[in-house]
């Protein structure tokens, strides 16, 4: 994970643009096109919401400068993985979602509007037409983003949407994309006839895990984003001289001032050593800081704690793999008392850490396997790891220990 979002890197060119709607609306659409709700409306065609109808209905009584509401137009937003997806898939299975990729030809037409950012909210702009040009390429840079937050108004800027009249014809529909191939299939047999979008199964679009191996019936090993999750405590990997330089502390630095700030205060003080992880019981919620209208969430987690675990002394260092273990003992012996009910890890010392998977895997699942809650291990995102060390003959094989 890189320390930026953005860091290093030119945005990623616009590729196509998205719509958000349940997969019973899939076969309307593919035939008839995207409508806007106006138009839906009007010709009294039934489709299967999303979105809390309430917080639909204000975007009514908004208006665009030539005083048109956004009811009038079928709304697309430029990266899918965005604050409202967050909130449809915290409410509803993942499974009941697609995300339909449309043509990036649309953005010609003239008669097409496009927004700074969440087209509700009061600080997104509403450019003019002939500032399509230059608007572009600010919105690439702001939806390039692995995650976002209210502070710096990126929650905001990464749903910049792009707003056309009535409907958007079916010929501008190239893919649809599903969270799982079971729905994928069981909608492409349904429709039967040949179709010009093509189906593809994409699972990070809806911050689901890319591969899931289950260990145990409470453990299972991830490739994916630890921090979409939606466990209630996330470990971060540290050292013990307050420094979040790089990889996943990193992440946490940025996108949680609050656990930076403590995780400094406890190495100032020297209470943070190596086999003892520090347990951060923060009271807000990542679901609330994540999701599009996070007041109407019926799903989301309640707290999200986070569980600053020591890999090595200076930053400077690989990892300790005898530290990283008596760091594990530490969770095996307190879990339950301090109340972890769901558990992320990192694959710890791996990555940055020069540890090896083949090292770690079954270090962390002996430990890990003997919990009485859900936990989740992610992968290295700088290593392929290959099937051979990710079954549970080969990451069981140290449980005896136990």
């Amino acid at each position: 994970m890189a320390e930026n979002p953005r860091a290093h890197r030119r945005p990623r060119a616009i590729r196509e643009l998205y719509y958000i709607t349940h997969v019973e609306n899939l076969p309307s659409i593919l035939n008839n096109g995207i409508f806007s709700h106006k138009l839906i409306l009007e010709k009294g065609i039934k489709y299967t919401p999303i979105y809390n109808e309430e917080i639909v209905s204000r975007r009514k009584a908004i208006t665009v400068p030539d005083g048109r509401s956004l009811w009038d137009f079928a709304n697309l937003y430029f990266q899918a993985r965005n604050p409202m997806m967050y909130k449809v898939v915290c409410d509803k299975p993942p499974n009941n979602i697609a995300v339909i990729g449309v043509g990036k030809s649309i953005l010609e037409r003239p008669d097409v509007l496009l927004t700074t950012g969440n087209a509700a909210h009061s600080q997104t702009e509403f450019p003019p037409v002939s500032q399509k040009a230059k608007v572009l390429p600010l919105i690439a840079k702001e939806i390039d983003r692995v995650y976002w937050n209210d502070a710096d108004g990126s929650k905001r800027k990464i749903m910049a949407e792009c707003l056309v009249p009535d409907i958007i014809p079916p010929e501008y529909i190239k893919t649809v994309y599903f969270a799982d191939y079971r729905t994928m299939y069981k909608v492409r047999g349904a429709l039967g006839k040949p179709l010009h979008a093509s189906f593809m199964y994409e699972p990070y679009t809806f911050f689901q895990p890319a591969r899931v191996y289950k260990i145990t019936p409470n453990l299972f090993v991830r490739e994916g984003d630890m921090f979409f999750s939606r466990a209630q405590t996330l470990t971060v990997s540290v050292n013990t001289v307050g420094i979040m330089g790089k990889g996943v502390a990193s992440r946490a630095k940025y996108q949680f001032p609050d656990v930076y700030v403590h995780y400094q205060d406890l190495c100032r003080a020297r209470q943070l050593k190596m086999g003892k992880p520090a347990l951060y019981k923060r009271e807000k919620s990542f679901d609330f800081e994540l999701a599009d209208e996070p007041e109407s969430l019926e799903n989301a987690n309640n707290e999200t704690w986070f569980l600053l675990f020591p890999t090595k002394k200076h930053w400077r260092e690989d990892a300790d793999i005898k530290g990283i273990e008596q760091g594990l003992q530490w969770i095996l012996e307190n879990y339950q008392k301090e109340g972890i009910k769901t558990l992320a890890l990192p694959a710890l010392g791996c990555g940055l850490g020069n540890l090896e998977w083949k090292e770690v895997g079954p270090l962390l699942c002996s430990y890990l396997s003997a919990l009485k809650i859900p936990a989740y291990i992610y992968l290295p995102a700088e290593k392929e790891v290959s099937n051979d060390l990710l079954s549970p003959e080969f990451l069981l094989k140290e449980r005896t220990r136990f």
